[in-house]
Order: structure tokens, then sequence, then C-alpha cells
């Protein structure tokens, strides 16, 4: 079994309240195809749990909400050995157990938490039947993500604790951004495998702590018309980083996402990063800013030039 390493994003899937209306629309935005857990009485068993698939390889899943009071939201799952092990290392570390670790049938077993910052995310510990992503970090698949919080201290403790993330900041004074390179590896920018950014008084003061799950795109202006033609919203419209171009959207129903069109490799020998098997890496090379933080200081910038205070001075 091709497996992740522990601490790794292994899988990411959305819960909606009408689980049509998303086939439709990712199936059209990123050419997904769909199967469900089981077939007939079973499917029902695990909550008609749509996996997506591109060509042919397992990316992501929808599922359709139980309780409409919970968010619509697209929620990002961290590989373990032991998932009973990690929930009480998160109990330790400051977070909370949402939902007890629970077998999933043959597929794996599976638990949610929140860090100290109030994000939620999953742990998934894998089987042969499911050990995550078939696929990432090319067009229409899972590339990075970012947890944003307003609670950083406790929070860069929180997975330093528990998955033994190894934390980079940004060269940049302006920008507080802290890129996660997993246990074991040298830590930096190479080897990150994801971030943490702050929630600043940029953003709404009703905005919670969060995670931004980022999909690879071919054409970020392209798949930006193709979203708001479907239903969706923009959120941030597209813009240019040292690494491609990106935007952050919200679907049909409310679930917010990001995606990202990183340039070709030199002679056209493809998209950069792309990356078959479940030991993806970060969505492109050497990273001077988180694509948000990018879209933060341009904010400020344009906020300066025309006169108003810079939200994060004091």
């Amino acid at each position: 079994m091709a497996g992740f390493m522990e601490g790794m994003p292994c899988w990411v899937d959305a819960q909606l309240p009408d689980l049509e209306a998303g086939k439709r629309f990712y199936g059209e935005l990123f050419g997904w195809t769909y199967g469900r857990y089981g077939s007939g009485g079973e499917a029902e068993r695990y909550g008609h749990y749509t996996e997506a698939y591109l060509g042919g390889r397992r990316v992501a899943a929808l599922v359709p909400k139980r309780d409409g009071r919970m968010p619509t939201t697209w929620g990002l799952y961290f590989a373990t050995d032991d998932a009973i092990r990690t929930a009480g290392a998160i109990q330790q570390a400051g977070g909370q157990v949402i939902m007890a670790p629970m077998p999933v049938g043959p597929f794996g077993v599976a638990a949610l938490a929140a860090d100290p910052g109030g994000a939620v995310f999953g742990v998934w510990q894998q089987s042969e039947r499911h050990s995550g992503f078939e696929i990432q970090s090319v067009p229409g698949a899972y590339c990075w993500a970012e947890d944003y919080t307003r609670e950083k201290e406790a929070v860069d403790r929180f997975y330093a604790e528990v998955f033994g993330f190894q934390g980079t900041p940004l060269p940049d004074d302006t920008v507080d951004y802290l890129m996660w390179s997993p246990a074991g590896a040298e830590p930096g920018e190479d080897t990150a495998i994801g971030a943490r950014s702050v929630i600043t008084a940029a953003f709404p003061a009703e905005m919670p702590g969060h995670f931004l799950v980022y999909f690879a795109v071919a054409d970020c202006d392209r798949t930006v018309e193709a979203a708001i033609a479907l239903g969706g919203r923009i959120t941030a419209p597209p813009f240019d980083i040292p690494y491609g171009r990106m935007a952050v959207l919200s679907d049909n129903q409310g679930a917010s996402f990001a995606v990202l069109a990183q340039p070709r490799a030199a002679g056209g020998g493809g998209w950069e990063g792309s990356r078959e098997g479940p030991r993806g890496e970060s969505p492109g090379g050497s990273r001077e800013k988180s694509p948000t933080e990018s879209r933060e200081a341009e904010s400020r910038e344009e906020a300066v030039d025309q006169g108003k205070p810079d939200p994060q001075k004091p």
C-alpha cells in the first residue's frame, strides 16, 4: 500500500446541503467523475459519501450534510498511523476532539478535531482500501492548504506537538506566515506541505479560524469565469503571485476554496508541481509569499495609495 507519512495532508471533502448540485458544479469545473462507498444499503450506511475522481484517480469527496446547522465547507484531513493516539495528542496539546476516532468500514479510521484557534480538521488512518489522494498537484486536484487563525502562538505549538511540524517564516516582516514542513524533513519552502496564516483586521471580525483548501487549475481566469457561470462567487478575484495566478471562490452552495494556476515548466513540459501518488509537495517550488497573503499585501498597498490606514499597523 502506498501511504502518506504522518501529518501529511492526505484527503479533502466538502459538506454540502445539495449533493447533486455539488456534483454538477465540481464535475463541470474540474472534470470530476463520481462513485460512492459501496452500493445500495451500504451506500446509505456511509451517508452517501461520494468520491470524486480525476482521470480515474481519487482526488476528493462530496458528502450531503446530515444537519443543516453544520457549516458548508471544505475539510482537510491529515494522515496518521494511529487515530486513537493522535486524538490523545490533540487533547494534550490544547485542541478539541469533535468526533472520536471511528472505523469507517474497511476504508480506515476517521476523527474530527479543532485546533486551539478553532480551525476544524480531520485525521485519517489509512487502510488498503483508502489511503487518500491518488493524484494531487495537477489541474483539478488538491495542491495546498492554509490554516487561518487569531491564536498563532497556541496554534504553532499545537501542530508542532501533534504532528511534529517544523515552521519556516516568510522572509518578509510585513506578513505573518509560517510554512509547515513534516517531521524529519529539512524545514524550508522546498519541503513545505501547508502553512499557518493570521486573521488580521483586513478580514471580517466574525471570521472564525479555518482551513483554506487549494485546487490546482490550468487557467485561473477561465476557471473563475466557469465558476461564476455555474453559480459560484468570487471572494478574491484573480491576481498574480511569484509562482502563478490564483483566486478565492465559493461554490454554488457557499463552500470556499482557492484555485491556483502555476506557469508551465521551462520548455513547455507540463504543469509545474504535478505529481501522482500520495507523497505530494508544496504547489510549486520556491515560495516568496503565500497566495492569500500576497493578495492581502496588495490590498494594503491599495488602501495606503487611497489614503486609508494600513490594517496591519497599530
